[in-house]
């Protein structure tokens, strides 16, 4: 009996050393999938908390953990809203990573711990003068349709779709009708994911209307000018056909994850990939090729601070976009492929700008046929445009028409972000319709059914 005791005592020695071993090797050296994590758990929650007002625990639970990975679920996070900083980490201890709020800028990772460094990245953002008594897109005020037929589309969760948090229908440059899900309202701010991506690429148009870019230009990098990286031009990174490599998946650590999560400078690390496809020739989507390209029109525009400021000051101010915070990486690259918060009404905004073909109140913001020349096919896709937006809808990517035979016009285009979020325009009906949420792909949603059902029932 005795030498069982020892045995039984041996054996839990031996499970409590390896626990111990397994813990200290978590804590000391944790897999990147763990940093990977928290790192996005860190974010989501920073952004959530200090841009949109909400409370940490419910986007901990809801965004973060109930549509992810398994490993998510075991998240915790730590928020001092004092320091503007949120910690998160596997049972809040084990690879533990960190996203700081700055001034202007929403938040940022910090994948390298250094805080102080990181929040050096700021700027001064003028108190927004909203008119809130104007008419929309003047204003915030509303005065929605009681179209019977509308409401019922609106209402239909078929059709708005699950987790949906907002749509803003606008028709004839007035928002017609709208509708919010359960804790959302007009007033809070919601991430585009890569919806972003066009948003980025109309502050490239400023930047072509000053002057200071051309899509021709090529030997965007100076790494790039020794090899075949020299021939990839502006266009060809803008139709997302450079021929570099990028892995653009989500569920592990790939090239996406790792830049976004593990990389204190993302535009470096997106621009150290090799070739591997023909230049202009092979689609790939990739959102290292947009925050490149965030890199390449901060740089055009030279000095830091004013590079900064330019998004608010070109963009944002001009089109009444009060809400808009487009957050930078670490190393302050604006993340423009993924980073965007902004209300509803101002996604419908931007929409309504590009409705308009980049002019605004009689000011042309973007030069003439920018955004004609956004929509042209890219030589390597059909289904995207040429400046970093869809031609198809979510789900039509293979099937080119496919939107035409759902019963959308034949000019409709699309900005597209991960979970859900879409702005469909389509010019030949004057029509923007904005639907945001927390709907991930699997659950098969498409919001062309809701976009025409709304063309019909506005004819």
């Amino acid at each position: 009996m005795r030498i069982v005791v020892k045995i039984v005592k041996w054996l839990l020695g031996l499970v409590v050393l390896a626990i111990a071993a397994l813990f200290a090797w978590l804590y000391l050296a944790p897999p990147e999938l763990i940093r990977v994590g928290s790192g996005y758990s860190a974010k989501i929650v920073c952004s959530n908390v200090f841009i949109a007002g909400r409370d940490a625990n419910e986007v901990l639970a809801v965004d973060v953990q109930a549509p992810g990975h398994p490993l998510l679920k075991l998240m915790r996070v730590s928020v001092d809203k004092e320091k503007g900083t949120v910690w998160a980490g596997l049972f809040g201890v084990l690879g533990k990573s960190v996203a700081i709020a700055r001034d202007g800028l929403g938040c940022a990772s910090v994948p390298d711990g250094d805080i102080d460094k990181a929040r050096q990245t700021a700027v001064y953002v003028e108190p927004a003068a909203s008119r809130q008594d104007a008419l929309w897109p003047e204003g915030e005020r509303v005065d929605g349709s009681q179209s019977p037929e509308l409401a019922k589309i609106l209402d239909d969760p078929a059709l708005t779709g699950t987790g949906m948090r907002a749509v803003v229908v606008v028709k004839n440059g007035h928002v017609v009708a709208e509708r919010y899900g359960d804790g959302f309202s007009e007033k809070t701010p919601l991430l585009g994911w890569s919806m972003t991506k066009t948003v980025n690429a109309a502050i490239i148009g400023t930047l072509v209307k000053d002057g200071k870019m051309a899509m021709a230009n090529q030997g965007l990098f100076g790494l790039w000018k020794a090899d075949g990286r020299s021939a990839i031009s502006l266009a060809d990174l803008m139709a997302m056909s450079s021929g570099l490599e990028f892995n653009e998946d989500y569920g592990d650590v790939a090239d996406v994850t790792r830049m976004l999560y593990l990389e204190p400078d993302m535009a470096g690390f997106a621009e150290s990939k090799p070739l591997t496809g023909d230049v202009g020739k092979v689609f790939s989507y990739s959102s290292g090729t947009t925050v490149m390209l965030s890199r390449l029109w901060q740089d055009a525009v030279g000095d830091k601070g004013k590079a900064l400021a330019w998004p608010r000051t070109m963009l944002f101010e001009p089109l009444g976009m009060h809400s808009a915070v487009l957050e930078t990486d670490e190393a302050g690259t604006f993340v423009g492929s993924s980073y965007l918060y902004a209300t509803a009404r101002d996604w419908a905004r931007f929409g309504q700008f590009l409705l308009q073909d980049g002019v605004w109140n009689g000011r042309e913001i973007l030069p003439a046929g920018f955004v004609e020349w956004m929509r042209e096919p890219a030589s390597a896709s059909k289904a995207y445009g040429k400046g970093q937006l869809w031609i198809e809808g979510p789900g039509d990517e293979e099937s080119p028409g496919a939107g035409v035979a759902s019963g959308l016009p034949k000019d409709t285009y699309w900005m597209e972000g991960h979970d859900g979020q879409t702005v469909a325009i389509i010019p030949s009906e004057q029509l923007v319709v904005v639907r945001l949420g927390l709907t991930p792909a699997k659950l098969g949603y498409r919001p062309q059914t809701m976009a025409a059902a709304l063309v019909k029932a506005l004819h």
